[in-house]
């Protein structure tokens, strides 16, 4: 880059003996130091290319006279190619006098030392402002080996500072990230993982790249692809996404909610944006969102029971102030309910040794949703089979909970059909009907397939509600002998 004794064109192989080239001019012509007929194509080209770098870019020959000045330099302090190239030192015009000594001789300082030095100075802009620039000076040698000059390329500090915090900040969100990130391709797969990505996919870092989603995870890949297509073609979303998925890990499926941030990927190389891919920044807030949805679910079910028994005490009906109760109970918790009481009155705990049978009192309807409808006028036992839940719940005195699992259609339909249950009916649970120290029946509680098997928090509540179903059949009992 600096003209010495037989420098030559590593394009074009020509002499550029005595040429030296001021990479600046716009025309992309050179000045002319040397001999009369200049080697034109290969002085144009390395005007080219120091034109076009980023960084700004000076050069010194042996004897501390400016024998480069590209446009990025020129872009920073304002003083032209025609300006700067052929001064004797960077004193009175873009270093302050006072402080010229100590620059000039730090940058020539780097033609006797090996490698880079990287330095600071405080530069004078073409107008009279002040400019701090990091440098990165080098000996440019001879053919003999020889030092014969100095190159030094400069930004702006603060230019410098910023790309070094992008790249930190992009090695720690690879390294010590408390929370996923993944830089997910245009096809839509992973291409980049950091530990904390991998551990909550159940998989390495390097095993997981190149791998479609669906291979990841089992559950939530529609929805998230879909957006990181959004994403890719529309920028990122004003707010971070939930979305549930499960994840295939090696002890089985787990099912997780991740909290995720979307943003897009564009080269800074490119004209135009050219999309690369997306940054997709994720965070497990699976515990936190399950104790939200358990507080919703109890405030609900504390409001329903409330309403519950303020409809039920204005029926001048006790019996029908069960159904009540059976009917806010199903809102959101099953879809078929059934009140059965011991047949001949209520048990103590000592009569409960031998056969038990069951009348049914009162039923959700079977076909169109609607109220509860009391029956059982006649008193004739159910048709229960020895084992039935209703039986074993009433032998245990508490709630039992069975299911047919993930037993075929017909197969799910035969056994809901063999407990006198309706014929959809999947899920079921039973709790024991308690009212002063003695067994009134069982209410039974039935999901369909579309709904999830029954689990402990969901007796809890059954168990309430046959408090309060209970209460309201013993009164019945005392007061209408119809039942």
């Amino acid at each position: 880059m600096i003209a010495s004794s037989e420098p030559t064109c590593g394009t074009c192989g020509r002499s550029l003996q005595g040429v030296q080239v001021s990479a600046s001019r716009r025309s992309g012509t050179t000045d002319e130091l040397g001999p009369d007929e200049p080697e034109r194509d290969g002085s144009d080209l390395l005007a080219a290319l120091l034109d076009g770098m980023d960084a700004a870019l000076c050069a010194f020959d042996a004897d501390g006279v400016l024998t480069h000045w590209n446009r990025e330099a020129e872009r920073i302090l304002g003083w032209s190619a025609d300006e700067a190239v052929g001064r004797r030192g960077l004193a009175g015009w873009a270093v302050r006098s006072a402080d010229a000594e100590e620059v000039e001789s730090r940058l020539l300082s780097a033609m006797h030392a090996p490698g880079r030095q990287v330095n600071e100075f405080a530069l004078l802009t073409k107008d009279g402002g002040r400019v701090l620039v990091r440098t990165q000076s080098a000996a440019v040698r001879g053919p003999d080996g020889k030092p014969a000059g100095v190159y030094c390329a400069f930004s702006e500090v603060h230019a410098q500072i910023d790309l070094e915090r992008s790249i930190a900040l992009s090695e720690a969100l690879f390294e010590d990230a408390s929370w996923g990130v993944v830089l997910v391709d245009v096809d839509l797969r992973p291409a980049v993982v950091n530990a904390h990505a991998a551990k909550a996919l159940g998989t390495g870092r390097t095993s997981v790249l190149g791998r479609p989603l669906g291979d990841l995870l089992s559950q939530g890949v529609e929805e998230l692809e879909s957006a990181l297509q959004h994403v890719l073609a529309e920028g990122a979303p004003p707010a971070p996404a939930e979305v549930w998925v499960g994840v295939r890990m090696p002890e089985g499926e787990r099912r997780r909610c991740w909290r995720s941030g979307f943003v897009r990927l564009a080269s800074p190389l490119a004209e135009e944006p050219v999309p690369l891919g997306v940054g997709w920044l994720f965070q497990d807030v699976t515990e936190a969102k399950q104790s939200e949805q358990e507080a919703s679910l109890l405030r609900f079910r504390t409001q329903q029971l409330y309403r519950a028994s303020r409809a039920a005490a204005e029926c001048e009906d006790p019996a029908e102030a069960a159904t009540v109760h059976l009917d806010f109970a199903l809102a959101g918790f099953a879809d078929h309910a059934l009140i059965d009481r011991v047949a001949g009155g209520a048990l103590v705990d000592a009569q409960t040794e031998g056969p038990v049978r069951l009348v049914r009192v009162a039923a959700t309807p079977s076909g169109a949703p609607g109220p509860s409808k009391l029956s059982g006028q006649a008193g004739l036992p159910a048709r229960y089979a020895e084992g039935h839940p209703a039986l074993q719940c009433v032998e245990r005195v508490g709630a039992l909970r069975a299911s047919a699992g993930a037993a075929a259609p017909e197969e799910a339909r035969l056994w809901a059909e063999a407990r006198q249950w309706p014929s959809d009916a999947v899920h079921a649970l039973c709790a024991v009907l308690r009212s002063r120290g003695r067994t009134l029946g069982v209410v039974t509680f039935l999901r369909g397939a579309g709904r999830s098997a029954f689990e402990r928090s969901d007796a809890m509540y059954a168990e309430d509600v046959a408090v309060r179903i209970a209460a309201s059949l013993d009164l019945a009992g005392l007061s209408d002998e119809r039942l």
